[in-house]
């Protein structure tokens, strides 16, 4: 072999060497908002799932692309015939990324936890149908429920669900410790959550590995972050007026489609003259739908007439029981005792279509009599002063949770509405599992939160992302708040 022969084969593998160790493995995501903390299991907050959910933490089952439930944690489970008993088989060989072993107790601890009389967590009442879990062994763990639950399985798969170790558990709001395939690497808040691939991960190795979340509330700095390539993938991007500058750029991907997100102008019905279902009805006949979605959204949006998603077999269209009638609107006020209207506050979080939205509906309002005082909350603000403290009158806000119904019959609830009617119709679904007779349930309930104008029911969020076009492995529609890692790749 000649010398020239030599240094050429060199050159040549040095050359692809350089390109494999060129091979584009990480990717910067841009949000909205920045979560109040890592820990799925203490706080209501979609944004700490979009981070950690299937990333950091896993639960027995978990959501996929399409919602449905699949294996996560338990490779298989078998049910009893009267539907009480759920024997979960867990994976084996599972670690946490501290190095310490995943088993059947962890789950034990987790579920015991969740449902304890002082537990913190946002879905505490999915825990409530539990009576009793065990350890069978390291591998298995048997549930056993005070009565059939059709949705258990479902349940399981929500972040609120997810397994975590005794060790870990007090720390895991800032250092979050999990089996998922990423650890966490960074967090500088107000700015980027940076998340990386476990060497020692005990599943199939991801093609990412790291992933930074940067936190952009202005709509215009994310059209530019995204334009200048800082951005890699924007989900839920704010600003829906740039999407046809995206469109027309072969660097991008643009697709729209459907989320869980029920967006609502949620009202205190507690806080006097809201506690007066007349004066509910007045507001949801002085919103426009389609003037809110044309303007603060460009026209991307369901109309919706109760807090279910459009795309769901089980919807029922009540939009008409909320028609848009300013005089019905006037006429009912002044039967309630306000025929000059009244005033209350707005409280509104950061996304877009809150904050546009909100000035929109303020105009709207106006015109029936209704003045509101708005105030722009940041996201830690809006989760203490309205959803914890419920120190407001009206705000808007997307429940992006899925099938998320049950949060009308939780007390308490920052909508502060409480009707045995509506508890009744709900404890009945939740311990049915034939489809006809859930169907049937499941209208009433989406009727009687419409008739008692618990919320003015504007619109489904559509799930409106940008992207590199290289980009692979994106879900398309958010059956829940996910941002899939593992089932990312850039595209040779």
């Amino acid at each position: 072999m000649t010398q020239t022969f030599r240094a050429t084969l060199l050159a040549g593998a040095l050359a692809l060497a350089a390109g494999m160790a060129a091979a584009k493995s990480d990717v910067t995501i841009g949000f909205q908002l920045e979560p109040p903390n890592l820990d799925p299991t203490a706080s209501a907050a979609a944004a700490i799932d979009s981070i950690v959910y299937a990333n950091i933490f896993q639960g027995l089952t978990r959501f996929d692309s399409n919602g449905g439930v699949i294996p996560s944690l338990a490779e298989s489970w078998d049910i009893s015939e009267d539907g009480k008993v759920y024997t979960f088989h867990l994976k084996s060989g599972v670690t946490y990324s501290d190095g310490t072993e995943f088993e059947a107790t962890d789950v034990v601890h987790s579920i015991t936890r969740a449902k304890a009389p002082d537990s913190t967590n946002p879905r505490k009442s999915i825990f409530e149908v539990i009576d009793k879990v065990e350890a069978v062994d390291p591998l298995t763990v048997r549930i056993t429920l005070k009565r059939p639950k059709g949705g258990f399985l479902f349940d399981m798969a929500r972040g609120d669900a997810v397994i975590i170790a005794p060790e870990s558990a007090a720390t895991n709001v800032t250092n979050p410790v999990g089996t998922g395939p990423y650890r966490l690497e960074d967090w500088v808040k107000g700015d980027k959550v940076v998340l990386v691939a476990r060497d020692d991960f005990w599943g199939e190795k991801p093609a990412i590995t790291r992933a930074t979340f940067r936190f952009i509330s202005d709509p215009t700095a994310a059209f530019a972050a995204m334009m200048s390539g800082d951005l890699d993938y924007f989900p839920a991007f704010p600003a829906p007026e740039n999407l046809p500058q995206f469109e027309a750029d072969p660097r991008f991907r643009v697709t729209v489609g459907t989320t869980e997100g029920e967006t609502i102008l949620s009202t205190n019905n507690k806080m006097p003259p809201l506690d007066d279902v007349r004066v509910r009805e007045a507001i949801a006949h002085a919103i426009n739908r389609q003037e809110v979605i044309d303007g603060a959204y460009y026209g991307y949006g369901t109309p919706i007439g109760t807090h279910f998603a459009p795309h769901n077999p089980d919807y029922v269209d009540l939009t008409a029981l909320s028609n848009y009638d300013p005089e019905k609107s006037k006429a009912l006020l002044a039967e309630a005792g306000y025929p000059d209207g009244f005033t209350t506050t707005l409280k509104l979080p950061p996304p877009s279509y809150a904050r546009r939205g909100g000035e929109i509906i303020a105009a709207q309002l106006a015109k029936v009599g209704i003045k509101v005082e708005i105030s722009n909350l940041e996201w830690a603000q809006w989760l203490d002063e309205v959803y914890k403290q419920t120190n407001y009158g009206l705000s808007i806000v997307s429940h992006v949770e899925p099938f998320d119904i049950g949060i009308y019959a939780r007390k308490p609830y920052y909508f502060n509405y409480d009707s045995p009617e509506f508890d009744a119709i709900y404890a009945e679904l939740d311990a049915t599992s034939d489809p006809a007779k859930r169907h049937e349930l499941l209208v009433k309930a989406q009727e009687k939160i419409a008739r008692d104008y618990v919320n003015g029911f504007l619109f489904q969020l559509p799930l409106m992302s940008v992207s590199n076009a290289k980009l692979q492995g994106l879900w398309v529609n958010a059956p829940a708040p996910v941002t899939d890692l593992a089932a990312m790749s850039w595209a040779e």
